[in-house]
């Protein structure tokens, strides 16, 4: 997706830029331009990783009253750090304690304005399709200026070199490569699975739980579901035919059972 890349003028800035800007004006923001999809695996990699969070995810680990707490997960939004400066349109995000407005339609509700939400999202994700995007140079850099604590690089078809999935902690003012792709504040990580997804099999980037569990989409929920019925129905069938057989073994002994015996 186009994402315009002119450096921010506030780089050097030691201020979060959402916190200076209060509810301007956005009707002459571009919101939106219509910019299609680059292609057939992005968007399914974009669908993977938001519909199986809202598919089985329980959300972040409760508030310490207990509470259960908010998060939005999207694709291709627009994250507008500061009314003054070119936005970035990650594939994924995924931010922590926040809720989309009610009057979503609105143009000052219709992307993710920092000064709306109150904060930066807590992961973004960029999907590579080729070397143009300049993931580990200037959109690093904006996102660390944006103060997005984790960024994600995927290249599973390696455009850049190197491992496919690339994980970055915000330190200061700049990322620090990862070990492992895991976010506490979520208790969630990320992780490189081969398998089947809808239809087509390949190597995806997955979410996945502090068990090393994957977080299921809603097709594989209902197919372990499905399992679990006819598990319990055959348990079922075994349950009734071995009572039938000790039915009959007690008749062939002249035993007449009553309910109590099976």
């Amino acid at each position: 997706m186009s994402s315009m890349l002119a450096e921010p003028s506030m780089l050097a800035s030691s201020a979060t830029p959402f916190a200076e800007v209060v509810e301007p004006d956005v009707s002459a923001l571009v919101t939106e331009d219509d910019t299609p999809l680059d292609n057939f695996p992005s968007e399914k990699q974009q669908r993977l990783l938001t519909e199986s969070l809202y598919s089985s995810w329980l959300g972040p680990p409760p508030s310490q009253e207990g509470e259960p707490r908010s998060y939005l997960a999207a694709a291709n939004v627009g994250l507008f750090a500061s009314p003054k400066e070119p936005p970035l349109v990650p594939d994924v995000l995924l931010s922590l304690d926040v809720a989309l407005h009610e009057a979503w339609w609105q143009k000052e509700h219709r992307s993710y304005f920092f000064w709306e939400f109150g904060k930066p999202p807590d992961v973004v994700i960029e999907i590579v399709s080729n070397r143009e995007g300049d993931e580990l140079g200037t959109k690093r850099r904006r996102y660390a200026w944006m103060r997005v604590a984790y960024y994600v690089v995927w290249d599973p078809a390696g455009h850049l070199g190197g491992p496919a999935l690339r994980a970055f902690e915000l330190r200061g003012h700049t990322y620090a490569p990862m070990e492992k792709a895991w976010f506490e504040a979520a208790a969630l990580g990320l992780c490189a699975w081969e398998g089947v997804y809808e239809g087509r099999r390949d190597r995806w980037l997955r979410w996945h739980t502090a068990d090393g569990g994957l977080v299921p989409t809603g097709a594989e929920r209902a197919e372990r579901e499905r399992e679990r019925a006819e598990r319990e129905r055959e348990r079922a069938e075994r349950e009734q035919a071995r009572a039938a057989r000790l039915v009959a073994q007690l008749r062939a002994l002249g035993i007449e059972p009553d309910d109590s015996d099976t």
